[in-house]
């Protein structure tokens, strides 16, 4: 991206050009797909072919997105085509114009007595539908009202703006009446690092802690640390040197050891419990397990789920995928057993 810092308004013209450029990479990634696994077979076990394709397809986006000349238009051509979300008739989406901003997803029917903040991920810097879609699956799976927070951007923005932004959100869910026991804080990517490093912060801070954390590929290493980074590449749609560039433009100078940062480095004591999914094919899958290891040396209440072969944010295709499906059921019962566990208390 040649002018990183730049948000340039997008043309009307460009879109309908991003849309069928997208529409055309989606069919190329599907007959390049096909063809391959006709010969070789799929590219890791258990890869159905909309998922390999989905990857394939991704991973084209991202690179495409990646080399555009500002973020601006970088954001605008990934939300040119993505994946569909659940039916406006099973989630609502409300957007929050108050004095934090961000969106609320409400899925129909009963709801559990619980609020759930989303931090998206997608590296600090875009803000992509293909999140409504995660946010939209994670809600239904809570079956709570869910706030997705669009926090400030980098490089515009470096930390600790979207820290900021998130204590503030928090602080705001609690001055409307909600209970901080309530409350299950989630994120993906760096999502998952803000969700680490916002528990890091309310403990120093010795303010109401939620009842859970869940991190889906939690980014808890600025540093970029572990083999993965490099050998799960060709497995996963998002690759490391992006994840160099976007890293440095968050930093900014600040040190990426700093736990705040890489709550890799971060002391556990006192956290609620604390959720996570990876796939072991997931570009992050190294330093996720250092960070587990790490937990359990200093006896944390974190959990740790592997979901054999899958990569980054696989939750994202919610119904459409074995392996989705069933790890959205699986946070379903974890934030079910934590909060029946509470309520026994």
């Amino acid at each position: 991206m040649a002018n990183p810092g730049s948000r340039v308004k997008i043309k009307r013209g460009s879109r309908f050009s991003y849309r069928l450029r997208s529409r055309l990479g989606l069919l190329r990634s599907s007959i390049y797909v096909a063809i391959r696994r006709l010969f070789r077979g799929s590219l890791l076990p258990g890869w159905s072919y909309r998922f390999e394709t989905g990857t394939h397809f991704l991973r084209r986006q991202q690179n495409i997105a990646f080399e555009m000349p500002d973020i601006a238009r970088g954001q605008e051509y990934l939300n040119a085509l993505f994946l569909n979300s659940p039916s406006p008739r099973q989630v609502s989406i409300e957007a929050e114009h108050g004095p934090v901003q961000g969106l609320w997803f409400i899925p129909k029917g009963d709801l559990a007595d619980i609020t759930l903040l989303y931090l998206p991920g997608f590296e600090y810097g875009f803000r992509s539908k293909f999140h409504d879609t995660l946010v939209a699956w994670i809600a239904l799976a809570a079956k709570a009202r869910t706030f997705a927070l669009h926090y400030r951007q980098i490089p515009e923005h470096p930390y600790p703006a979207q820290l900021e932004d998130v204590r503030q959100a928090h602080r705001w869910l609690l001055d409307n009446g909600i209970d901080g026991q309530r409350i299950v804080v989630a994120g993906d990517s760096a999502g998952g690092n803000l969700v680490l490093a916002l528990l890091l912060c309310l403990r120093e801070d010795d303010m109401p802690l939620p009842g859970l954390a869940v991190c889906l590929s939690p980014w808890v290493d600025m540093s970029n640390s572990g083999g993965s980074m490099t050998s799960k590449q060709s497995y996963d749609w998002v690759q490391k040197r992006m994840l160099e560039r976007w890293a440095a433009w968050y930093c900014n100078g600040a040190d990426p050891g700093d736990p705040h940062i890489s709550p890799l480095n971060a002391d556990l004591h006192g956290f609620p419990p604390i959720y996570i999914q990876a796939g072991d094919a997931d570009i992050f899958f190294d330093m996720i397990r250092q960070f587990n290891d790490a937990a359990h040396k200093q006896e944390a209440n974190v959990s740790l789920e592997v979901w054999e072969h899958m990569n980054h944010k696989f939750q994202a295709y919610g119904d459409q995928t074995r392996q989705s499906k069933l790890a959205l059921a699986h946070i379903q019962k974890t934030i079910e057993r934590a909060f029946r566990d509470k309520a026994q208390l």
